[in-house]
């Protein structure tokens, strides 16, 4: 297998300097105003599948944003954890949006969306097998490959469990990592939601995820379905950041030292200055732990 080391001689994973703040998703609500207002943020994420035309409003928004911040382009439609092969013309598109826009990352999901001709509007779990690893290194393998950059692979959001898994999926993840040269985006938002599911402790989990690999990480807003028995946390990224999320990230920088971070909002938006917000508060979460570990470091 491709393994890609870290950082790249091709392409660029972290680029020296990148999101010093917090970043935001960049939705068309908001092109307007951050044009005319430059908000101060770190950088700003799509989801590359909503920027795939030749042309258009999003195109024509997008390049002139980027010509003043930072992009990080994320993923959702390339299935790689699907046991079928990958959708070359797709994969094609997306290389041709990251040649041009070049962004500082690209990353995907650990989930598979598309069955022979059929499309489902949702990210689903995979067994943690061997041959699903196996078949989900040769995917990521053929996007490096095509992209010429290391990707990052997210973490998934779950509701339910394969009796078929034959491993944890920290460990799942972290063979990934191994075989692929792959980096993570850790989202901490859903390692809330997911061991909230399985009734797993969050902080558990993170003691036995990869976290040497990680990258990037998110933060959103989940809602909790208490009609569900037992009651369930959906990852909807419609809703503020919880607190319990707030104090996992604050866990989560303690243990790995300060990354790039993103609040991600997919619905019901609020205003712009709402989500600066909240990337102004995980700034000063940075900025807490990375004083107090040099305050212990002297």
């Amino acid at each position: 297998m491709m393994t890609f080391s870290k950082p790249q001689a091709e392409g660029k994973s972290l680029p020296s300097g990148f999101a010093q703040q917090t970043g935001i998703s960049l939705k068309p609500c908001y092109y307007e105003q951050i044009l005319a207002t430059q908000p101060k943020v770190g950088f700003f994420e799509i989801h590359a599948e909503n920027y795939l035309s030749d042309g258009g409003p999003a195109r024509h928004y997008l390049e002139k944003i980027r010509n003043l911040y930072d992009i990080t382009v994320h993923g959702v439609g390339l299935s790689l954890g699907g046991d079928e092969k990958l959708n070359l013309e797709h994969l094609e598109r997306v290389a041709r949006l990251v040649e041009r826009v070049q962004p500082a990352v690209f990353s995907e999901h650990l989930a598979w969306s598309t069955h022979q001709q059929y499309f489902f509007n949702d990210l689903l779990p995979v067994p943690y097998t061997e041959d699903r690893l196996q078949r989900l290194c040769e995917h990521v393998d053929q996007v490096q490959a095509r992209l010429k950059r290391q990707i990052l692979i997210e973490n998934p959001s779950t509701y339910f469990e394969f009796c078929s898994s034959a491993m944890e999926e920290t460990d799942f993840i972290a063979e990934l990592v191994k075989r692929t040269g792959c980096g993570l985006l850790l989202d901490v938002n859903n390692v809330d939601v997911s061991c909230f599911n399985h009734q797993r402790n969050p902080y558990d989990y993170l003691r036995t995820f990869p976290l040497q690999a990680v990258q990037q990480i998110h933060l959103a807003g989940h809602t909790l379905d208490e009609k569900a028995q037992p009651a369930l946390k959906i990852d909807s990224h419609d809703q503020p950041v919880t607190t319990d999320v707030w104090h996992l990230y604050q866990h989560t920088i303690e243990l790995i030292g300060d990354r790039p971070t993103l609040i991600e909002r997919d619905g019901n938006f609020p205003e712009l200055s709402v989500l600066r917000e909240e990337a102004v508060m995980a700034d000063r979460i940075r900025a807490l732990v990375k004083e107090a570990q040099n305050a212990a470091a002297i």
